[in-house]
């Protein structure tokens, strides 16, 4: 009987996304499923994950301008709330500066189209705009897509999984906008979402630096449709960021590309489609971030190890990857980095 019931169950999911997919205007986010011998609702999600094969044949067609790779850069936090800080060091500042030049690097490349969720001002317009209009709409889909996980876990087609590395909670506004950025970024065909953010660990005093130090990447975990294509991603960007710097010396992170499978950021419940990571670039205390002086060219050296990292990814072969291709070279250092 429990077969015939998650027969019946995936076929109606799946049949529910077939019509949401072929018929968008007629479909809504809810279709009634059987579980368990009663009924009930469940969503229904209609995905297009991005495929490796998908994004790089998206690529070679650039170069004949029928269409550009569009990726989506959010510097991490809000404008005006969240982030770590490390005596005057504010991250949702830092995540800014690096985006910034990760946007002048990627606005290199005649194939890539680039969005960015906020800058020094603030929200970006089609962000304010988008959480001002479509805020209902974004609370029904994070409830939909939340159900979907849930009927998928009873289905046993998905499992409860728990993340190598405890986050933490982030009021109930906050979490909805960046929901609300995975449902722009599908709604909007977004090839890749880059998270920038910097670390920090639990208990540390904010006027001291810390033990830990280097970068880690994380990305959805493996049950989760995007998740191939983001690791495929990640490890091209990975490789660039390591001849660099090291990696994280925490517990948890030691591997470099940890899959996660709560963060919002990267498509949490199976939530995106767009291959999307969150890049932890070093720890906030780390002393090429804290120096004033040393800290801008080294942010931009972050943001373009990251572009040849997309680069090397889409082509590698015309890359010819040379490893010490840097940004800084020949930056003149006005004093050892302490």
């Amino acid at each position: 009987m429990r077969h015939i019931l998650i027969a019946l169950l995936s076929t109606t999911i799946f049949g529910g996304i077939w019509f949401a997919d072929r018929y968008p205007d007629q479909t809504g986010y809810i279709i009634r499923t059987v579980i368990d011998g009663g009924v009930q609702l469940a969503a229904a999600i209609a995905h297009k994950p991005k495929t490796v094969a998908g994004l790089k044949s998206a690529y070679d067609r650039a170069e004949q301008n029928q269409e550009k790779i569009r990726i989506l850069i959010v510097p991490g936090h809000e404008p005006d709330y969240g982030g770590t800080e490390f005596k005057k060091i504010i991250e949702r500042d830092l995540n800014v500066v690096l985006a910034d030049h990760l946007l002048g690097f990627m606005g290199q490349n005649k194939k890539y189209q680039v969005f960015t969720t906020r800058t020094k001002e603030g929200w970006s317009p089609e962000f304010s705009d988008y959480f001002k209009n479509q805020w209902d709409s974004i609370v029904s889909w994070r409830a939909a897509i939340r159900e979907q996980k849930t009927t998928m876990i009873a289905a046993g087609t998905h499992s409860r999984m728990e993340p190598a590395i405890k986050h933490n909670d982030i009021p109930r506004n906050v979490a909805l906008r960046l929901h609300g950025i995975n449902k722009w970024a599908n709604e909007n065909d977004i090839d890749i979402v880059i998270h920038i953010h910097f670390n920090d660990y639990p208990g540390h005093p904010k006027n001291i630096a810390g033990k830990h130090s280097g970068f880690a990447i994380y990305i959805p975990e493996n049950q989760y449709q995007n998740s191939t294509s983001t690791r495929a991603v990640a490890e091209a960007i990975f490789r660039r960021l390591e001849e660099h710097t090291p990696v994280s010396t925490l517990s948890g992170e030691s591997n470099g590309i940890i899959e996660d499978p709560d963060l919002i950021a990267i498509g949490a419940d199976d939530s995106a489609n767009a291959a999307s990571m969150l890049i932890e670039y070093g720890y906030i205390y780390e002393p090429q971030f804290a120096d004033p002086v040393d800290r801008d060219p080294v942010l931009k050296d972050l943001a373009f190890q990251t572009y040849l990292g997309i680069k090397d990814f889409f082509d590698p072969s015309a890359n010819a990857r040379l490893y010490n291709d840097t940004s800084i070279s020949p930056y003149i250092w006005s004093k050892p980095i302490q």
